[in-house]
């Protein structure tokens, strides 16, 4: 073991460094190892009793095929363990089945050591999703040189696999491909000079064609902002594409005029703002602007009916911006609204309802989880070993 005498050289440091480094290594080997045990421990058979007499849970298949299935509620409790989400730790969970039963030659290399838990699992998030004897293939000619490999050379055996085991599938999946195109406008990271970032994965043909509008807009925007750069025109210009059209400005604030520091929050993306660039927002050409009334999220409100009214659900979505289950992050636009005391015993109010996604709702319903709040923003999840996790 390192002492502090140790660092009083650059030489310390550095075996102090490569010391630290092993103990983490060994220490996300046996965390690897440990997750294919939770697995073994919560076998699909488990819970076919259960789901014969009510269909509460399901057995779950966290890996490719030959893996073996698993209890679908296990999954979250070995999440929490992990300091996961139960989304991250399903992938964990799976990536580690994947890599011990279809992966055994990789599996074997990251138990000596050899490759690293990170790499493993990038090689086998990428296999879980081929047949059987593909996978054998993929882990015979990676495995050897998985140590060293990029992401390409990953990708592009998984493809080979396909195409070789699988040729049906490998077209299909090259058709899903056109599938998969978006666009992110990403809210949720508004810096404080209120930009957000946009990214998209579109056509080529789309691609060309959203190129030569945002080109020319940002051409006609020089005539009128000759001292804007090439790129910050290029960024107006999204804006502008649909001039002439009325576009509806949706936006949650809350400015107090008391303050001194001239800051508006806006709730839609719980970021800051200027009262000047409100005020830019709310002044552009083709904009209209209504003004709602004011939801106050310390109001009490409440209703006799086991449903929302629109008001209350709005204020509990803004009170609650994800699922209230530890480690959760699903925006709570997509929850169910969940009573913590049930109804008819718990009021359909303001203190009463929370969002649950559905997969964290089904798990307090059927799956032993309880929960309580402990204060405004504040729950204690009880876990069906006993275990309290607390989400603020």
């Amino acid at each position: 073991m390192t002492t502090t005498a140790d660092l009083d050289s650059p030489a310390g440091v550095l075996d102090a460094v490569r010391e630290q480094h092993q103990i983490e290594s060994t220490a996300s080997i046996e965390k690897f190892r440990l997750a294919v045990e939770w697995a073994v421990m919560h076998p699909a058979e488990s819970v076919v009793h259960a789901a014969m007499v009510d269909g509460t849970e399901d057995e779950l298949a966290i890996a490719g095929p030959g893996a073996p299935l698993v209890a679908e509620f296990c999954v979250a409790e070995l999440a929490l363990a992990l300091g996961m989400s139960t989304d991250a730790g399903k992938r964990y969970l799976g990536d580690a089945v994947e890599t011990r039963y279809r992966l055994p030659r990789l599996w074997s290399r990251v138990m000596r050591g050899e490759v690293p838990v990170w790499k493993a699992r990038q090689i086998a998030t990428r296999t879980i999703g081929l047949p059987e004897d593909a996978a054998g293939f993929v882990d015979q000619h990676v495995a050897p040189v998985a140590h060293r490999c990029s992401y390409a050379q990953i990708d592009r055996a998984d493809d080979h696999a396909r195409d070789l085991y699988d040729p049906d599938e490998a077209e299909a999946r090259r058709a899903e491909q056109a599938e998969h195109r978006h666009v992110d406008i990403r809210l949720g990271d508004v810096t404080t000079d209120g930009l957000v970032y946009i990214e998209a994965t579109t056509d080529l043909a789309d691609a060309l064609a959203f190129e030569a509008q945002v080109a020319a807009k940002a051409h006609d925007l020089l005539g009128h902002h000759p001292h804007l750069s090439l790129d910050v025109r290029r960024s107006m210009a999204l804006g502008h594409l649909g001039d002439g059209i009325a576009r509806e400005l949706v936006i949650h604030t809350h400015h107090d005029t008391s303050s001194t520091d001239g800051l508006v929050r806006v709730d839609n993306t719980g970021s800051w703002i200027t009262v000047e660039q409100l005020g830019e927002w709310c002044q552009q050409e083709h904009t209209r602007v209504t003004i709602r009334p004011v939801l106050d999220l310390n109001e009490h409100l409440h209703t006799d009916r086991y449903q929302p009214t629109e008001r209350l659900r709005e204020q509990v979505i803004q009170t609650h911006p994800t699922c209230v289950f530890p480690r959760c992050e699903r925006p709570s636009r997509r929850c169910d609204l969940d009573h913590t005391v049930e109804w008819p015993l718990g009021p359909t109010d303001s203190v009463n309802l929370v969002p649950l996604c559905r997969g964290h709702h089904r798990l307090k319903t059927h799956g032993g989880w309880t929960y309580q709040r402990t204060g405004h923003r504040t729950f204690d999840w009880l876990s069906p070993h006993g275990i309290t996790y607390r989400r603020t």
